[in-house]
């Protein structure tokens, strides 16, 4: 269940008409979109293949094949969460007006910038939205992706042709193509056609490496067979003998040279550049205890889940004298057994025994993989473990960051499992004893009784001031800091201000600018630059550059692709507005300025279907300013004369953000149009984007606050006279069908009804990285564990709530026993009147055999059967 997502997923919005876009942009501009087409359309008419992102820092996957990680997110329309932290890596933007003003002067027109008065089309059209155009994509905006090629020029980026071959273009130039790799030339041992899924260009751009027979793992992890391919020669041989099943499970490039390091059954190996030459180049074996328990270079389970987000626990240093690893031991962590009863894709195909799938889940309180860093050096072929004094005990300690800030300096993060004490360790000048630079916590960086958040953030800089940027809170707002030289204690602060920066898209070291995204105000996304110190001895000022936001635009959720040196960016629209995308280039004296993806098709579709009214505002909760958002039906009755429901929409987990002024047409669009229900979400205590003080009140006081602010929101609504005060509601999955449990235990009497998904009911049964963050462990927090679980069964009774939830049995997640537990509490209670469905074999995103729809029209049907349509005339 995670919340990453819920902040990505809650993507609810509104079209404006009214919207600024670069598409006014007076600079010469080149329109190379697509409205509905997948297929950008260059003005040769030259068709070609969507661009895709690159996938992590390693490979660009094959366009032809889409991968559906089970997760919903490959739909375009209604998802579902998919975990329950929440995620922070984003993009972000720029645009079309460059305002230089002083940092306050920015900040204090931003804070002046109210919310969005209600927002829809100009001009409404009449037709009924139905389920099926929810699910079929219908709303669903259409986006450009250029992978950028770090290994050429700036500005080069990839696409994969309808023959199959690798190309290169150029900002500069879109319309011609050079073909980087022919792909009639790469083949197998046999002389067939390789059937790869994705590549990867070595930095010299000499070799191509791809990958065969994908097989995933967890969400991040996969396994496969990889080959190089020389261009010199167009030869093409595997990186060691394939296997079937295979069982490499990370491999990537040197960054200067070719050299690759990979990982296999848990082993990391090294290719040194010298056995290129050769079609059967022989392996370094840098470790040699790896097994089923024991990972070098590649993350666990719960690393790879809640840490790191990748499948790589590998480090290249700059120059590639040097990796850096990460070694996991989980021989103490329990397993877990997940038990799968059908694995064919129909129902109707017996299986007389179910398979069962062992993993290592820990879970609080109980043993964490134990983890240690590591080095090897390339020229000597030799490693080492590093240790630094005041290191933490090995089972009470997360490694959470690891990053080269300079070519023989090394930074890592510890943090305890509570995530109250934290240290950085710097390695310097390949000493293997490091030394303690920052202290986080209460006590440090942080300085007050929250939790220690983590991300991969560090970013080096070079040029005549060397260090390095962190996102680092200051005075309670996450901001970026700027360490110089690497050994510093304190940094210099390149922003500040009671606002958030959410990510650092890209450094420019030729012009000392870092470009970074912002919640200013916290709903939307914007793009900044800002000056770094030029200077040693020279007094910073800070100075921001405005890039898609000044004091008078209108809202906007941008993202922005950078290219890898930072001179040029896909600015991606995501809302209220219809998204659109453009490809611009950061100095307008190149000025390069071209529509990627308008989506006038889309905007066309839209302008026929009835619309909701969509505002974002504000309310109070206990002295607390919470954001937000309420769909309302299109031409509602708001004198009292007619009633209507109201669902509230509530994800809540620490971190996580619904309420944004993203672009969104799902679910909740039908029930507001066609149901004519009033749908809300309210950022409650413990969210993202709004500062500490917002989200530190939860710590081991998960389901309390949060349960309150929804409350507060509900009987905000039943103030509303068009509000009908017997059909009060609350739904959601993952951490928002905890948060349901949570609010109708709370038996406050103003909801009737309510629908969970995928719900955790008791905290012991999450993952301990996650759970104890913020929960601390049970033993430290052995109350606070009891006051969060979902006890109080006896509100869940039919004669005060009409109640459903649904659970996916093969739930890697959030398991099953999470619901197993709550229905064996109610049986033990004999409270009756609630209904239950478990979707066999679905995982947390209910993915099997038709189970994901299925839900929402599961819900639909309970949702008319008790409340029937809104709007009704009041007697």
């Amino acid at each position: 269940m995670s919340t990453a997502q819920y902040g990505q997923l809650a993507d609810h919005d509104v079209p404006l008409t009214h919207q600024t876009s670069p598409l006014n942009n007076t600079r010469k501009s080149l329109d190379v979109s697509s409205d509905g087409g997948s297929s950008i359309v260059y003005k040769d008419n030259l068709d070609v293949e969507p661009f895709q992102d690159e996938k992590g820092d390693r490979f660009r996957d094959d366009p032809r094949i889409e991968e559906d990680d089970g997760d919903g997110d490959c739909q375009g329309y209604t998802v579902e969460p998919r975990r329950l932290r929440p995620r922070q890596k984003s993009r972000k933007i720029l645009a079309v007006l460059i305002v230089i003003v002083s940092f306050a002067a920015i900040i204090g027109g931003l804070a002046a910038t109210g919310y969005s008065a209600p927002s829809y089309y100009a001009k409404s059209g009449t037709k009924r939205i139905t389920m099926d155009h929810i699910f079929n994509g219908t709303f669903g905006a259409n986006t450009k992706q250029l992978d950028w090629v770090k290994e050429a020029p700036d500005g080069t980026f990839s696409h994969v042709s309808l023959e199959g071959n690798i190309v290169l273009n150029t900002v500069q130039n879109m319309t011609l193509d050079t073909v980087l790799v022919d792909s009639s030339l790469v083949l197998d041992l046999d002389g067939n056609k390789l059937h790869w899924q994705s590549w990867a260009l070595s930095a010299d751009m000499k070799y191509v490496l791809f990958k065969t027979d994908h097989v995933k793992q967890w969400r991040h992890s996969s396994f496969g067979n990889y080959w190089i391919y020389r261009r010199s020669d167009s030869v093409t041989f595997p990186i060691v003998a394939p296997t079937h099943p295979p069982t490499i499970t990370h491999c990537t490039w040197s960054p200067v040279g070719h050299g690759l390091a990979f990982v296999d059954k848990n082993d990391l190996y090294v290719i040194p550049e010298s056995e290129m030459a050769s079609t059967q180049p022989k392996p370094v074996r840098v470790t040699d205890d790896g097994s089923e328990v024991v990972f070098n270079g590649v993350p666990d389970w719960v690393y790879e889940e809640e840490v790191f987000e990748t499948d790589s626990a590998l480090w290249w240093s700059p120059d590639a004298s040097t990796i850096a690893y990460l070694r996991s031991d989980e021989s103490d962590v329990k397993d877990f057994k997940l038990q799968y009863y059908n694995p064919s894709n129909d129902a109707f195909e017996p299986h007389q025994y179910p398979t069962e799938l062992d993993m290592k889940y820990p879970k609080p309180g109980t043993p964490n993989p134990t983890v240690s860093v590591h080095t090897y050096t390339l020229s000597t072929r030799s490693r080492a473990q590093l240790a630094w004094e005041g290191e933490m005990p090995i089972d009470n300690r997360i490694i959470t960051e690891v990053g080269w800030v300079a070519d023989d300096a090394l930074l890592v993060k510890e943090i305890d499992r509570a995530a109250r004490l934290g240290n950085v360790i710097l390695f310097e000048g390949g000493k293997n004893l490091g030394n303690i630079v920052r202290i986080l916590g209460k006590d440090g960086e942080e300085g007050d009784d929250g939790w220690i958040d983590h991300g991969q953030n560090v970013i080096p800089v070079k040029g005549a001031v060397p260090g390095y940027l962190d996102i680092v809170p200051n005075e309670g707002f996450n901001h970026i800091a700027f360490f110089s030289p690497h050994n510093a204690t304190q940094p210099t602060w390149i922003t500040s201000g009671e606002w958030e920066v959410t990510q650092i898209s890209a450094v420019n070291p030729e012009n000392g600018t870092v470009y970074f995204m912002a919640a200013t105000p916290s709903i939307d996304r914007h793009l900044y630059a800002a000056t770094l110190p030029s200077t040693v001895e020279a007094e910073y000022e800070q100075q921001l550059t405005s890039i898609t936001a000044t004091d008078k635009s209108p809202p906007g959720y941008y993202e922005t692709s950078f290219s890898p040196g930072a001179n040029y960016y896909v600015l991606s629209y995501k809302g209220p507005e219809v998204p659109w995308q453009r490809l611009v280039s950061v100095t307008e004296e190149e000025d390069i300025n071209v529509l990627l993806e308008g989506n006038g098709k889309l905007n066309q579709t839209l302008s026929e279907f009835v619309r909701p009214i969509i505002s974002r505002t504000t309310i109070e909760s206990d002295g607390f300013e919470l954001n937000m958002l309420e769909m309302l039906p299109p031409n509602m009755d708001s004198t009292g004369r007619k009633k209507y429901p109201v669902l509230i929409r509530v994800y809540g987990g620490p971190g996580s953000q619904m309420v944004s002024n993203r672009f969104e047409r799902d679910w909740h669009t039908y029930l507001v149009t066609a149901q004519r229900y009033i749908v809300i979400m309210v950022d409650g205590r413990g969210t993202g984007l709004k500062g500490r003080a917002l989200r530190n009140p939860v710590r081991d006081d998960l389901g309390h606050w949060e349960v309150v602010d929804q409350i507060a929101a509900a009987k905000e609504m039943v103030k509303r006279g068009y509000v009908d005060r017997s059909r009060i509601g609350i739904w959601g999955w993952s951490y928002g069908g905890y948060m349901t449990c949570k609010t109708l235990e709370a038996d406050s009497g103003i909801f009737t009804l309510g629908m969970a998904v995928a719900p955790v009911t008791d905290f012991l049964y999450y993952d301990s990285i996650y759970t104890e963050r913020y929960m601390s462990t049970p033993s430290a927090n052995g109350q606070g564990y009891i006051s969060s679980a979902v006890n109080n069964v006896t509100s869940f009774s039919g004669d005060k709530v009409d109640f459903i939830w649904a659970h996916g049995s093969g739930d890697d997640n959030v398991h099953f026993a999470n619901s197993a537990s709550l229905l064996d509490k109610l049986t033990q209670s004999q409270v009756r009147g609630w209904r239950f469905r478990m979707f066999t074999d679905s995982a947390h995103s209910m993915d099997k055999r038709g189970a994901f729809r299925e839900v929402y029209e599961w819900m639909t049907d309970f949702l008319e059967e008790k409340w029937g349509k809104g709007g009704n005339i009041h007697h």
